[in-house]
């Protein structure tokens, strides 16, 4: 697709001699730091001046911070009302258990989509966009886009509601798909991109640039390099092993050891944490003037929706809306 190939560096068109050096200078880099990080080798930069959710916004108002990448999980949908994968009893995995699933991930897999699609339908009309609003989170992003600081947001969620809150396009990398778009499943016409082109998207392009990489709602591990970090999250996640950091090797994050230079814990909800930092950088009230005016403008929207689809199927059958009962009248006879 169009959005796709705006990522994709165009080998086959010759570009200035200063434009490869850079890029060349900026892999170098990359190469450094993912060397540096991983076997301990070199000196570390220590970016921020504490340790904490002040600490980086400092940094970010520093204007040192101008490409920062969010990587968001389930947990930041939750407040929408969209259970979680993983909670004991209300969890989309434990709702799932009446289809008698080999094992819950089967749901999203393709093969067993073919053959047992139920499951998946299921699931699929309780996620289906339209439902639910975004929460302070997304409205957090799109106000990092708004403020030129948005450099990539990677998603493992389906339910399109970073789309929803304003992120589009190069925006938004949507790792486990979106209910936005659908594809045929058949081999004669599917599409696929492999891993190499996978690599040019998410390391190449992306990460030699990012300033600071968020992290929400998601256990996720990630090999960060030398890049500031901040996990807002209800646990501490990712975190190195600690026998590699007796070694001086890197591979994780470091939030708590002597030697630790780098990484941010938040422990608390993702919207909690976004309103607490929000704070921090002076953008608290515009957040929350955000997040209402547009759930204002969602709900409108779904009302008059429902109202026009209301008087469509009135006028198809050729007889008027009937007038609400008296809700008073209604108790008295149940009574």
């Amino acid at each position: 697709s169009s959005d796709t190939q705006l990522l994709i560096p165009l080998q086959n068109q010759s570009e200035d001699s200063s434009e490869d050096e850079a890029s060349g200078a900026t892999e170098m880099d990359f190469l450094r730091n993912l060397f540096s990080s991983t076997l301990g080798l070199g000196s570390v930069e220590k970016v921020l001046d504490e340790l904490n959710l002040e600490g980086l916004a400092r940094y970010i108002q520093s204007g040192k911070c101008k490409n920062i990448v969010c990587m968001v999980g389930a947990g930041i949908s939750t407040s929408a009302g969209i259970p979680d994968f993983r909670s004991p009893g209300t969890g989309l995995y434990a709702n799932l258990q009446k289809y008698n699933l080999p094992y819950p991930e089967a749901i999203f897999q393709i093969d067993y989509f073919k053959k047992h699609p139920e499951p998946f339908f299921a699931l699929a009309r309780e996620l289906y966009p339209g439902q639910f609003k975004p929460t302070v989170c997304h409205y957090f992003m799109k106000m990092l886009k708004d403020k030129g600081l948005l450099r990539r947001c990677y998603s493992q969620n389906i339910d399109t509601l970073e789309r929803v809150a304003g992120l589009e396009g190069d925006d938004l990398i949507e790792a486990h798909g979106t209910f936005f778009t659908s594809h045929c499943v058949s081999f004669s016409c599917r599409k696929e991109y492999n891993l190499e082109w996978m690599k040019g998207v998410l390391v190449i392009l992306d990460f030699p640039q990012c300033d600071l990489l968020i992290i929400m709602g998601t256990s996720l591990q990630v090999q960060p390099f030398s890049v500031s970090l901040l996990l807002i999250n209800m646990e501490k996640a990712g975190q190195a092993d600690p026998f590699f950091g007796v070694l001086d090797f890197g591979g994780g994050m470091d939030f708590d050891s002597e030697k630790a230079y780098r990484d941010v814990a938040h422990i608390s909800t993702c919207d909690e944490g976004c309103l607490a930092l929000a704070d921090l950088l002076g953008w608290k009230g515009e957040l929350e003037e955000l997040v209402n005016s547009e759930h204002s403008r969602i709900e409108a929207e779904d009302q008059q929706e429902k109202a026009s689809g209301a008087a469509g199927a009135a006028a198809e059958t050729g007889t008027p809306r009937s007038a609400p009962e008296d809700k008073t009248t209604d108790q008295q006879t149940n009574d």
